[in-house]
């Protein structure tokens, strides 16, 4: 079961963080640059429409192989028509999920990103609210340093 704890959004100033020109080698290493581009407010940069954009934390693992785990954050804008392939924010029947919709003609489903979890036909049987399109995704990184 995959679910959302939404979070409150409270307005907040800008945060402006340093931004380097010199990139982080992700594999060998090479020689720091220090010097500093400008900085940058990661409200400018993740939020696109304030007004209609919230924050989820993920729950499960039913969209691990679209790089969305237990912990991340999830930044949701409700201004965009939800389109076929979006990973969207849904209510269905009461519960909350995160899965991508996918139409097959004018049938739509949630399809999981976990061949564990089924996909859900979106029938008239079912109450869907669509909150949202997943923009972002915020990765908490936990795990300690594996031995060598």
């Amino acid at each position: 079961m995959f679910s959302i704890q939404f979070l409150t959004p409270q307005p907040s100033p800008p945060l402006h963080l340093p931004l380097y020109t010199a990139t982080v080698s992700a594999g060998f290493p090479s020689p720091a640059d220090d010097y500093l581009e400008r900085s940058l407010d990661l409200n400018e940069y993740l939020v696109e429409h304030p007004a209609a954009t919230f924050l989820a934390r993920a729950e499960g693992d039913s969209m691990v192989e679209a790089g969305i785990h237990s912990g991340d954050l999830l930044v949701v804008d409700r201004s965009l028509e939800p389109r076929d392939d979006d990973i969207v924010v849904a209510v269905v029947n009461g519960e909350s999920t995160v899965k991508r919709l996918c139409y097959r003609g004018d049938q739509p489903f949630l399809v999981p990103a976990n061949p564990s979890y089924a996909t859900i036909a979106l029938t008239d049987s079912f109450d869907v609210q669509i909150w949202g399109v997943v923009k972002f995704t915020i990765r908490h990184h936990r795990k300690p340093c594996s031995p060598w």
